[in-house]
């Protein structure tokens, strides 16, 4: 139904709005699971998943592909992370696309100083925090996001140093608005992302299909060698491919006989004169 992406500086309060958008996304949609996706709910310390760029990068990775693994037409996905790359935001933005869903960012504008301050109160209360290091680096490295990018927009704007984040929040109210408006013909304020060729499931086609055909071919021959091995010489009459699968039956195939080769370079060039075929 929807993705939503969450942006911010660390320590900006993204956490707490992303638990009030989810709530009052509970309230307004009883039948559709909200779900939101985290560092710990993938059970991954801040401090660690932070600490170098390797590791970083791998854990936007499994970030991406929870997501892709849980965004459909019938539930509505937050991501509550730093997202704060716009080359990953655009990566989020394409498996939306993907899926035909709608999707939105939701940015906590918090300045430096604030996130800082509510930091250094986490560190000194024992609650999860960011080393002082990780926070600068993070810090330095946060591209913000801008409404003109089709993967920031629509874009909804929080201050949380400002405002107060709950439920009721206007900027909340807003976003809920936008991710469960019913869409119609009509419907111009809402856009549901369509996917391109590109990010379609492939279709069969000919070519996959003449693949099937050279995949069979080959279980066929292993069948028979199979059964000459277990043979042990002796002639052979018929040879079973499986259950609901018609029997083979052929007359003197022996053991280490050039017959399984023939057979493989029949259909091997039936197969080569279609594959040609079907690109005239």
């Amino acid at each position: 139904m929807a993705l939503v992406v969450m942006c911010g500086q660390p320590c900006s309060g993204k956490s707490e709005a992303a638990a009030c958008l989810a709530a009052a996304l509970r309230s307004s949609l009883s039948d559709t699971t909200v779900r939101v996706i985290d560092e710990s709910s993938l059970h991954l310390g801040r401090n660690d998943s932070y600490k170098d760029m390797v590791v970083e990068k791998n854990l936007r990775g499994v970030l991406r592909s929870q997501v892709d693994r849980s965004v459909s037409r019938d539930s509505i996905i937050i991501v509550d992370s730093l997202n704060n790359i716009k080359g990953y935001r655009y990566e989020l933005w394409c498996l939306a696309r993907a899926s035909g869903i709608r999707y939105c960012v939701f940015f906590c504008d918090t300045d430096v100083d604030h996130c800082r301050e509510w930091n250094i109160k986490r560190q000194e209360k024992g609650e999860p925090s960011y080393d002082s290091n990780i926070f600068e680096d993070l810090v330095s490295r946060f591209e913000r996001p801008d409404r003109r990018s089709r993967w920031d927009s629509p874009l909804f704007e929080l201050a949380p140093s400002r405002d107060e984040i709950v439920e009721s929040s206007p900027v909340i109210a807003e976003a809920v608005s936008y991710l469960t408006k019913k869409v119609d013909s009509k419907t111009r304020d809402v856009k549901v992302l369509q996917p391109t060729i590109a990010t379609q499931s492939v279709r069969t086609t000919e070519a996959n299909s003449l693949y099937e055909m050279d995949k069979a071919t080959q279980e066929v021959v292993s069948a028979i060698v199979e059964a000459q091995s277990s043979g042990l010489g002796l002639a052979m009459n018929k040879i079973s491919l499986g259950p609901n699968l018609p029997t083979i039956s052929f007359y003197c195939l022996r053991k280490n006989s050039m017959a399984n080769h023939i057979i493989a370079s029949v259909i091997n060039r039936n197969i080569c004169l279609l594959n040609c075929k079907s690109y005239k």
